[in-house]
């Protein structure tokens, strides 16, 4: 641990000197070193990173502030925007409702949300025009899950389909989950379901089948079933006004390109609670969550999920399917919510097979990696530098290892 302010607001997890748990404090200040070195160089205005082994705690340190206006100092229980880390959690409360049997993985969508009946394909022709062709099968919620929907996100390319999300406007912080999925079920699909990995607002749809099976919104569902139970005090769609100085932001424009950047506002509660990437967190909130996964589905005697239904979601659910090779990186697969690692080697980033991450549009991430008893996570607000920090952070954390 490092001589920074501990956190003040969630229950942390145990402590460890990096050497009882196999990590060399040597190399974990070295990592400390190198993202304090990009914060000085001006790259991200700050930054929290955690690592932790064994069950225990054994890296956590803060850099540069937390908001560039005002310079204040980063600290280790400030609040982010996670973004698409809101997708695990959000897959996890499904698959708790799939524990109660209220679900089948191979259920048709219409089942719980008929206006996505007879849904039509978008094919482009060799003229620039698109013909609408019947899907060949429905939407499943596994689909959903593992995003095979033929769902997309409007702002993944200039696709006609994407065009048309975007004209229709399906993400307004002023809908309502319910809105948002009958907005999309008006529309095209991309590709036939079940046809291609497309990183879509399946998890979106996801959140409005939760509210459906339990007649509550998403936000209550999840602090109920996940985020009380396992002391995420700091884990909503939004940040009380209490908590507002402790919401880390980004810099106005992005330091490489100049442009604006602008992030998702979350001062106020909204109508529309995002499960794809509505959520914000700390550190140490979303630690908890990844330690109960690497538990095997329990933390402090509360259990979310049986281990093998863990084992289910974190294994490889596209097998020959493949698509958006910039995201589903070779090597990896896709599970219930989770990029998961098929090979040791291929990928550009180290690893051990089975280990399984996401990350979110502002610059955070995380990764567990049950072979090593491991995990990690980054918090940073630089949606344009979010790539290489990923791939740098998760470099210097396993050239972290003593044993």
């Amino acid at each position: 641990m490092t001589a920074h302010q501990e956190p003040i607001s969630t229950p942390s997890l145990p402590r460890a000197a990096p050497e009882e748990v196999g990590l060399s404090r040597e190399r974990l200040q070295r990592l400390g070193d190198v993202l304090r070195g990009e914060v000085d160089s001006g790259r991200v205005p700050g930054a929290v990173a955690l690592v932790a082994r064994r069950g225990k705690l054994a890296y956590l340190d803060a850099f540069g502030v937390r908001d560039p206006a005002n310079s204040a100092a980063m600290r280790m229980d400030d609040i982010f925007r996670i973004y698409s880390m809101t997708k695990p959690i959000v897959s996890v409360a499904a698959m708790m409702l799939w524990e109660e049997g209220q679900f089948l993985l191979g259920d048709p969508l219409p089942k719980y949300l008929p206006e996505f009946a007879e849904r039509k394909v978008a094919v482009e022709r060799e003229d620039g025009g698109i013909e609408l062709v019947p899907a060949e099968r429905d939407i499943t919620l596994q689909d959903l899950l593992r995003h095979t929907s033929g769902l997309t996100y409007e702002f993944r390319g200039n696709a006609p389909v994407q065009k048309m999300y975007m004209n229709a406007k399906v993400f307004r912080r002023n809908q309502t989950n319910a809105d948002q999925a009958a907005t999309l079920a008006g529309l095209p699909l991309m590709h036939q379901p079940g046809t291609r990995w497309e990183y879509s607002r399946s998890t979106d749809v996801l959140g409005r089948v939760i509210e459906v099976l339990t007649g509550q919104n998403l936000g209550e569902v999840l602090a109920e079933r996940i985020l009380r139970p396992l002391g995420m005090v700091d884990t909503d769609f939004h940040v009380p006004p209490a908590k507002h100085p402790r919401l880390a932001e980004a810099f106005e424009r992005d330091p490489e390109t100049g442009a604006a950047v602008q992030l998702l506002e979350v001062h106020a509660k909204p109508s529309f609670e995002s499960g794809g990437g509505g959520l914000v967190s700390t550190a140490i909130d979303y630690a908890r969550f990844l330690q109960m996964l690497l538990n095997g589905g329990t933390l402090d005697g509360v259990r979310l999920l049986s281990r093998k239904t863990v084992e289910y979601m974190t294994a490889d659910h596209l097998g020959s399917i493949t698509g958006a090779s910039d995201l589903l990186i070779p090597g990896y697969g896709f599970g219930l919510g989770f990029a998961v690692r098929r090979h040791a080697g291929i990928a550009q980033v180290p690893g051990s097979v089975g280990q399984y991450y996401w990350g979110g549009l502002a610059g955070t991430t995380f990764w567990v990696d049950p072979a090593e008893a491991l995990f990690a996570v980054l918090l940073i607000q630089a949606p344009g530098q979010r790539e290489y920090y990923r791939v740098l952070f998760r470099d210097l954390v396993y050239a972290a290892f003593a044993d």
